[in-house]
């Protein structure tokens, strides 16, 4: 019987009971404070109710509660300086080592998606340079291929597609070889076009707060808006981009930055140059960031009423 797939973030993780036989966790976070509970709350729970069936966590996003795994050969953990992209961490050996597994659990991005169909080609990738493009799309660093870009858009296009997602593993891991795969993909990244409108909206609202800080409120908006593309937009203005939304805050700068938001605010886990936080937070961050200018403050209060 082939695995099944599951669909997850960090935050939100599936019940360990509905989840068939063994099972592989890839590309997925631990979760910190920011995700309303952390890594005792969410994460934990979900190791301790796999047990056994556990057969392998392999996962590049930083955690301090990667040590507690060190002797436990099921986890393989990177931080995300050391691995850029998931994918990459998914080898041969890693796979042979796991056994025989029964349910796929994977993150909704391409870096996700693309070690899921790794993990079922035995650890082969899915076409030559597909673990160099899922390193450039998640650290946004160089050019992915026009391939993974079409991919990328159309997972942007559906975030909360599950049933993209799993025709994107499919059409990754058969190699690509099936042409009619395309079409609902390229209409789902043709989505992403409309949502791009939005987004270069919300972009003229940027404000440059010193020091070297890109804020905007997209609280207020006519649709739905890519936040990566929002966030890439206030980076090419300053060094550090913020997005306040009506019930979080994003802060992201670029991958090679030096920048470190999980020490800044006091968080365990997660990926160090992009974080979200809830809005409750906002003030808390502008702080951290060096934001002394009271009148920022006060035209982004912590709470929309």
């Amino acid at each position: 019987m082939p695995a099944e797939l599951a669909f997850t973030t960090p935050r939100k993780l599936p019940r360990a009971r509905d989840l068939r036989g063994r099972v592989v966790v890839l590309d997925v976070a631990f979760a910190s404070e920011a995700s309303g509970g952390g890594f005792a709350k969410i994460t934990l729970p979900f190791i301790e109710g796999l047990g056994v069936r556990l057969a392998a966590w392999v996962d590049h996003h930083d955690s301090k509660e990667h040590a507690r795994f060190a002797r436990d050969p099921r986890f393989v953990l990177a931080t995300k300086a050391q691995h850029g992209a998931c994918p990459e961490m998914i080898t041969p050996e890693v796979v042979l080592r796991a056994g025989a597994i029964d349910t796929l659990v994977c993150h909704t991005d391409f870096d996700g998606l693309a070690s899921a169909a790794k993990w079922l080609r035995g650890g082969n990738e899915c076409y030559p340079g597909c673990d160099a493009d899922a390193r450039a799309i998640d650290t946004r660093i160089g050019t992915p291929s026009p391939v993974a870009d079409r991919l990328d858009r159309a997972l942007r296009g559906r975030p909360r597609d599950a049933a993209l997602f799993g025709l994107v593993v499919r059409h990754l891991e058969h190699g690509l070889a099936d042409a009619s795969l395309w079409q609902p993909i390229d209409a789902a990244a043709a989505e992403l076009d409309v949502m791009q409108v939005e987004t270069r909206r919300i972009a003229t609202r940027y404000e440059r707060v010193p020091p070297g800080v890109a804020l905007v409120d997209a609280s207020e908006r006519g649709g739905a808006y890519d936040k990566t593309e929002l966030l890439m937009i206030g980076q090419q203005r300053e060094r550090v981009a913020v997005v306040v939304d009506r019930e979080s805050v994003t802060v992201a700068a670029a991958f090679d930055s030096g920048l470190d938001f999980l020490a800044m605010l006091g968080l365990s886990a997660g990926m160090p140059t992009r974080v979200s936080v809830a809005r409750a937070r906002l003030h808390d961050l502008l702080r951290a960031l060096g934001v002394t200018d009271t009148a920022v403050f006060a035209r982004y209060p912590l709470a929309l009423g």
